[in-house]
Order: structure tokens, then C-alpha cells, then sequence
């Protein structure tokens, strides 16, 4: 008897583990639909904070996915000196060893048999040749060192930056029939290709296009509306909900609001990252029975994410990037 209610005691503790896994899976697939991460890339500026908006008032999560090697940042080889530190005069340092070496190199000759002479004068010679070169390296070292020029704080190398590189942004006209991005149509420092309303109308079917085809699992569509990183990033997610035994059903996506971060061009391909506030029925369910784990599959909630999209020349738009936002300033 006592062995099997240790056989049903371990049976229950590996059940109450794995239910403890799948819903620590569940949860963080909730906390990632709700925008707290990114992935993807931005070009060269990949791990640069776009500009905040209007829409996202707040910088949007920093790229934590991808495929784009990280910048390094290069050391500086030496130590620098504190700006207005006094060098050391010709006591301090090479001064002390090079009179230290003479007064050696004297001492040595006289145990030695006073210079050159003595039963070890053809040795003591070598070492005095050798002190002597010794100290003319150290004063070439420390005139040399006395010509360079010191550098302060600013002369160390700089890392790229999260923060918003503009802090300004550019509310474009309605896009398509949503009418989500407001404002009136005016000057657009960020905006380097010049986007034209066909550019924001596709914005906001891809915005449609890929949450729904998202819902639904549609692979094909989404291998055709995204980069080939942001696919493998989107499938993977889409994988791990299959193995969870659940879906993240989508529908009724509608973009209410969104701004224009910053528009470039790089290596012949234009990039646009846009913040966009949209609604959606946005749940996720049991596969097999539609319950529902998390979310609300009849009413509508609102997300705000930073979407980057690129493309080539005489091409359309893909989707490369998503970062979460907050509609909350810092």
C-alpha cells in the first residue's frame, strides 16, 4: 500500500509540473503578444530606439531578436590620463629608473673589478652595455610620451545609443479608409524617402494582412507579407502555441491612430518604421475545445507597436520589424 501512494504522489507531482510549464508558456506567449519585446531588424539601426511619436510617446522596446550582429564597442587601448592631470616631471618614473640603472651599472662595475678591468671585467662591461642601452630606450619612450597630446572624457569611442535619436514627430495624413493617422501634412524631418500616400495605405492592409494571417496560422501568407527573419520569428511563435496545444486567434483588426518614426535608405533597400495603435479580438484558446486561456475572444482590445517595413527598389512593402510600445510617455 505505501508503495503505490508513493507511485500516485509522484504522479501527481510531475502532472502539477507540467501543467506549471505549460501555463509559464502561455503566460510568457501573452506577455509577448502584448508587445514587451522586439524582433527583427532595422538595418544599422537595429538596436537604435526609433523616434518617439505621438502614438508612442514612450520609446518602443529595444530589439532583442535578430539576426544583425550587434555593434561592438571598441575599448581604448590605454588608459587615459584625467584631463589637467599634472604629468610625472623627470624624478617620477623615468628619471628614478634611469639614474637607479647608473647607479647599478656603477656599483656592479665596482664589485665586478672596477669597469673594465678585473678577473670579470669582460662581463661587467656587457652589463654596464646593457644598462646603459636600457636607459636611452626609456628616455626615447619618455620624450616620445611627452609629445602626444592628452585626451579628456570626450576622447573615449562611443557605443551606439538606445535613446530616441529625434524627439520630434510627424502625424501623416489618414491612411486608406481607417482614417488612423491624423494630423495635418507638413514638414518631415524624419522622413527621408519621401512616403506617399500609396506607401500608407499598404501600411495599414499589411497591418491587417499579417495580424489576421497571423490568427489563422496561414504560413503562405505570411512568408509573402515579411522578411524571411520575421517569418522564422513569427513561425517559431506559432510553433510553440501548437506544442502548447493552443492558438492565438486574431480577427476585426482596425488601425485607429499611428505616426511616422523615421523613413531612410541603406544598401539600396528604403526602411519605414511607423508607431501604430490599432484594435483587435485578440485570444488565445485551447486547439481542441476553443476554450479560452487568456484574452477575450468577443470584444476588442487596443495594442500600440512599432512596426519597421522595408523594401527593394520597384517592390512592395514587407513587414522586417515589431517592437512593443507604450502609449505612456517616460
Amino acid at each position: 500500500m505505501p508503495s503505490a501512494v508513493s507511485r500516485f504522489a509522484k504522479i501527481a507531482a510531475i502532472a502539477a509540473l507540467t501543467s506549471a510549464t505549460v501555463f509559464a508558456s502561455l503566460d510568457d506567449a501573452e506577455a509577448r503578444r502584448a508587445g514587451s519585446f522586439g524582433f527583427g531588424s532595422r538595418g544599422t539601426r537595429t538596436f537604435q530606439a526609433p523616434p518617439v511619436t505621438r502614438t508612442a510617446p514612450a520609446p518602443a522596446a529595444p530589439i532583442e531578436r535578430s539576426m544583425t550582429p550587434r555593434p561592438q564597442t571598441t575599448a581604448p587601448a590605454t588608459a587615459q590620463q584625467p584631463l589637467g592631470a599634472q604629468r610625472p616631471g623627470f624624478f617620477g618614473g623615468f628619471g628614478r629608473s634611469m639614474i637607479g640603472g647608473l647607479i647599478a651599472g656603477g656599483l656592479l662595475g665596482m664589485l665586478l673589478g672596477h669597469g673594465f678591468g678585473g678577473g670579470f671585467g669582460f662581463l661587467g662591461m656587457l652589463l654596464q652595455i646593457a644598462l646603459i642601452g636600457g636607459a636611452v630606450m626609456l628616455a626615447m619612450r619618455y620624450f616620445a610620451n611627452r609629445r602626444q597630446p592628452s585626451y579628456g572624457a570626450g576622447g573615449q569611442s562611443q557605443s551606439y545609443s538606445m535613446s530616441p535619436t529625434n524627439k520630434s514627430s510627424f502625424q501623416i495624413p489618414a491612411i486608406g479608409s481607417g482614417g488612423g493617422f491624423g494630423g495635418p501634412r507638413g514638414n518631415r524631418p524624419s522622413d527621408e524617402i519621401g512616403l506617399a500616400q500609396a506607401d500608407l495605405d499598404q501600411f495599414e492592409e499589411l497591418l491587417t494582412q499579417v495580424q489576421t494571417a497571423y490568427g489563422a496560422e496561414d504560413y503562405g501568407t505570411l512568408r509573402r507579407l515579411t522578411t524571411p527573419e520575421a517569418m522564422s520569428y513569427l513561425a517559431e511563435e506559432l510553433g510553440e502555441n501548437a506544442t502548447n496545444g493552443v492558438r492565438n486567434r486574431v480577427s476585426d483588426v482596425k488601425l485607429l491612430q499611428g505616426d511616422i518614426a523615421e523613413a531612410w535608405r541603406e544598401d539600396g533597400q528604403e526602411y519605414a518604421t511607423l508607431a501604430m495603435r490599432y484594435s483587435s479580438v485578440d485570444a488565445i484558446v485551447e486547439r481542441d475545445s476553443g476554450r479560452v486561456v487568456s484574452g477575450d475572444d468577443r470584444r476588442p482590445s487596443e495594442s500600440t507597436e512599432v512596426w519597421t517595413f522595408v523594401r527593394k527598389p520597384d517592390a512592395d512593402w514587407k513587414l522586417a520589424a515589431i517592437q512593443g510600445a507604450d502609449q505612456r510617455a517616460a
